[in-house]
């Protein structure tokens, strides 16, 4: 089962704004800048990342149907912090794996331990 949603909640408004001062910086670690669908508003959401290969990865620990997968769904990309960079993505898609064969293997045990079977996956825009 995938992390419970009253924990996301718990962490869009407590542990997301501490995280997001060291995740664009972290290796394994980014944020993803994404506007609102409807509000247009913009976020900043911390996310676990893995490149390989000019591929960005990104495990869904919360599930596929979370509002920033939504974000970027809908706008079509997105631009990634990380590593104290900002790198626009494009070519977005929602990936199942549910062995996390994609994740660095350090990474897959606790990947599987939580569920997360999906990941985001995009490259950057030319």
């Amino acid at each position: 089962m995938v992390l419970p949603h009253a924990l996301a909640n718990f962490n869009r408004h407590v542990t997301n704004p501490t995280a997001g001062l060291v995740a664009g910086r972290a290796p394994g670690f980014g944020i993803v800048l994404h506007k609102g669908r409807r509000s247009g508003r913009s976020y900043r959401t911390p996310v676990m990342v893995f490149e390989q290969d000019g591929t960005y990865r990104i495990a869904l620990t919360y599930g596929r149907n979370v509002d920033w997968v939504k974000n970027i769904r809908a706008a079509g990309g997105f631009a990634l912090e990380t590593r104290g960079h900002v790198v626009e993505l494009t070519d977005l898609a929602v990936r199942h794996d549910r062995l996390a064969s994609w994740a660095p293997s350090a990474v897959r045990p606790v990947l599987k331990t939580i569920s997360a079977e999906y990941y985001v996956e995009a490259r950057p825009a030319d």
